[in-house]
């Protein structure tokens, strides 16, 4: 029996080491998997943190189908395209005659037929502001209003003093009546206005053409940058005229965008829904543009002054001698003015001597007297002529 026990003890002791080698192999082999777990998220996520860095931020610039704004003229591809826009205000063609659509379809055959270049149609629709013209009213409604409230204080102040007649008082009782009726249609307008236009947005349409011009159509390399850029500018300014001059056939009025209605022009296309509520002048104002700045260096600053005053005092220098020489000029032309005949007698003169060899001595000299003699009753004359105004200025 103590054999047995014995025997059944080490069996049991043998078991519970298994089960505790078992147990610790499991722990071993859970606590590596639970490693290699970690371990493969770490690397999942430091390549997702890899492929995320990979997009980097660009500018808003790179978006933008232009690179600037400059002298009238859009510019694109690094200035090697330029743009210049013209509006054209639409003509209502249903309410036309027959000959008048016959002659706006005429001239919009002359105009499609003078185009050697490919040019764009544009339509922008924008919402008209009215709360700035609702403004506007309501600002010479106040000024109405403080007249009408001045004038009734005046017929007030005269009724109470009894020095009046009876048309005096009829006069201003017309004139109270006529700002108060203006005053209440002013008022009536302001509050229909307000009324259409609180539901719906009111719309209208503007119409551009887009001319286009190439930097590699100049065709030459020698040039410099400025003169490039005033060359594209005038074929493009003299491409838009010639277009404007055929719409013009067709009753149509354009006009060239200058930059700020470009910019304008752009905000709006850029910024539908914002241009409603801030548009370019109220960005303008707010100085957007200003909000970060950097002062320049004060050298500098002071050597641009001193080139600005330099430049403005040459211009000036250079004016005044122009005038100089325009006013001596002047009083050259003037004295030859007033002593012509004594000028042309002088020369005529002149011309006797040169030419006696061959016209002969004593005609020469006949004809030179009765120069003279010319010039002495002319002096008469004259002097007859200041007599006469004297007296009839003595007389008057």
């Amino acid at each position: 029996m103590d054999g047995l026990m014995s025997g059944l003890t080490v069996i049991l002791i043998m078991l519970i080491l298994f089960i505790i080698v078992l147990i610790f192999i499991y722990w071993n082999m859970s606590r590596k998997a639970k490693k290699e777990a970690e371990e493969e998220e770490k690397i999942t996520s430091g390549t997702t943190t890899k492929i995320a860095t990979q997009y980097t931020r660009k500018s808003i610039n790179k978006f933008m189908q232009f690179d600037k704004i400059e002298d009238n003229m859009i510019v694109q591809d690094n200035g090697q395209r330029y743009l210049m826009v013209i509006e054209c205000e639409g003509v209502n063609y249903d309410l036309m005659s027959q000959v008048e659509k016959t002659a706006v379809e005429a001239g919009f055959v002359q105009f499609l037929n003078t185009l050697r270049y490919p040019i764009q149609l544009y339509i922008q629709t924008r919402t008209v502001n009215i709360g700035e013209s609702i403004q506007n009213y309501k600002n010479k409604l106040a000024t109405t209003k403080k007249e009408l409230d001045s004038k009734q204080q005046e017929y007030n102040r005269m009724l109470k003093s009894e020095n009046y007649n009876e048309k005096q008082a009829e006069i201003i009782r017309r004139e109270l009546l006529r700002m108060k009726n203006l005053y209440e249609y002013g008022q009536d307008v302001i509050d229909d206005i307000q009324k259409t236009s609180s539901n719906r947005n009111v719309l209208r349409k503007h119409y551009y053409i887009v001319v286009p011009y190439y930097a590699a159509e100049i065709g030459t390399d020698l040039l410099n940058e400025e003169e490039k850029k005033s060359m594209i500018f005038s074929e493009l300014y003299t491409r838009c005229q010639a277009l404007i001059r055929t719409l013009f056939a067709c009753e149509v009025k354009c006009k060239i965008l200058n930059s700020n209605d470009l910019v304008e022009l752009l905000y709006v296309a850029y910024n539908r829904d914002e241009s409603e509520i801030y548009s370019v002048e109220k960005a303008l104002q707010a100085g957007y543009n200003e909000l970060y700045s950097t002062a320049p260096d004060v050298l500098d600053k002071q050597m641009r002054a001193i080139d600005k005053q330099i430049e403005t005092n040459a211009i000036q220098l250079a004016k005044e001698t122009i005038d100089e020489a325009r006013l001596e000029k002047e009083r050259k032309i003037k004295k030859k003015e007033e002593h012509f005949e004594e000028l042309v007698k002088q020369m005529a003169e002149a011309l006797l001597k040169e030419n006696e060899k061959y016209v002969g001595k004593d005609v020469t000299e006949k004809a030179i007297e009765k120069i003279k003699k010319t010039e002495e009753g002319g002096k008469k004359d004259e002097q007859k002529t200041k007599k006469r105004t004297r007296r009839t200025s003595k007389t008057e």
